[in-house]
């Protein structure tokens, strides 16, 4: 008998019952690592700097994966092939499990099934909250003014009012004669890179977080670097309400290399900076008695834990959204929700929404229409 004699009968015993191909095993794997991955992100965002990092990831994908991964356990069936009942059960198991961890940081807006406050009163103040990237720097300035028209407000609050940042530090965008020019009757409030209009007026305008330990002849640029929350006091109608216009500083640097120390040091540094300004804002918040409606652009998206304190006080205007998945950036495909209006109980949201910067700006333009209902 030759060699190939012998080895025949064992080609020709039939495969194992039960035995994992490797597809099988790649998506039990997957479905496995996507599982300890959620469950560790919600544990440790927002607490530990370096899941800032994963936080990039764009929300929907806590939703999208696991229901990707049970979709997958079709695919064989369609090739006509059998998964183990034990890997389709595991993998399914696994699927379930993460899309549960993951639900509250997919970005799913279930409130906007079921509307907002109602049709709002007719004097119902109206709020814009935009970032509007460096101003006019780089647009043409009767466009910007027309376009700030195009969506009227009783409030604005903008970001980024300044001067492209460049080696010689923040410049102030030094445009308030226009500003004034344009808004004929508004009270207007700067302070470093953020800039509130008012139809209202304003009563106070007490300094939040890092901003209090600024001298008052502090230069331009440590102004920029610490006043990220921009407080001013309304008197509308026979009601005070306190708006809180806020920027916090962006994470990652991504001009820098991810594989060097100073792309690592450079996301620690931010950290701290942003968690100054919300404790900041949040000790503010505790201690303010009035009605209040905190927006702007909080570079942080639905997934990452910064805003979990802040989203726990208070309410998100996004319950009068119309969008079971809001998005504010970047303008052309906004994935990402870095934008937020936020009040108390006291006032009413009847409507809110996010509209096209018209190629102004890479944020969504945020427009809100409150009404105040009384106290905290």
């Amino acid at each position: 008998m030759t060699a190939e004699t012998l080895e025949e009968p064992e080609r020709l015993l039939p495969p194992r019952p039960g035995r994992w191909c490797a597809a099988t095993r790649v998506l039990v794997g997957f479905a496995a690592a996507w599982l300890l991955f959620t469950v560790a992100y919600v544990l440790f965002t927002g607490e530990l700097w370096v899941w800032l990092l994963p936080g990039l990831v764009p929300p929907l994908a806590f939703g999208l994966c696991p229901l990707l991964v049970a979709i997958a356990l079709a695919v064989p069936r369609l090739l006509r092939r059998r998964v183990p009942k034990a890997a389709f059960r595991l993998v399914l198991v696994l699927a379930v499990a993460a899309l549960v961890a993951g639900a509250g940081r997919s970005g799913i807006n279930v409130a906007a099934l079921g509307g907002g406050e109602g049709a709002a009163p007719a004097d119902a103040p109206t709020v814009v909250a935009w970032n509007t990237e460096y101003w006019d720097q780089t647009d043409d300035p009767d466009r910007f003014y027309a376009y700030l028209h195009a969506h009227p407000a009783d409030v604005y609050l903008l970001q980024e009012y300044v001067d492209q940042v460049g080696a010689d530090g923040a410049r102030d965008a030094d445009d308030l004669a226009r500003l004034r020019a344009e808004f004929p009757g508004y009270h207007l409030v700067a302070r470093g890179e953020l800039l509130t209009l008012s139809r209202y007026p304003v009563l106070a305008r007490p300094r939040v977080g890092p901003d209090r330990g600024l001298p008052d002849a502090a230069p331009y640029p440590e102004v920029f670097e610490s006043a990220k929350v921009l407080r001013t006091d309304l008197q509308v109608g026979s009601s005070v309400l306190t708006v809180y216009n806020v920027h916090l500083p962006v994470q990652v640097d991504v001009t820098r290399n991810p594989l060097s120390r100073g792309f690592y040091s450079y996301v620690h540094a931010r950290d701290g900076l942003r968690k100054a300004q919300l404790a900041g804002l949040a000790e503010d918040i505790a201690a303010n008695p009035n009605p209040l409606l905190v927006a702007g652009d909080f570079n942080t998206s639905p997934a990452m834990g910064d805003l979990d304190d802040l989203r726990g006080t208070l309410v998100d205007a996004g319950r009068a959204s119309s969008s079971l998945y809001p998005g504010s950036w970047p303008a052309a495909a906004p994935l990402w929700r870095l934008d937020w209006t936020l009040t108390t109980p006291g006032v009413r949201v009847h409507d809110y929404r996010f509209d096209d910067p018209a190629g102004l700006s890479d944020h969504d333009l945020q427009r809100t229409r409150i009404s105040l209902a009384g106290g905290r």
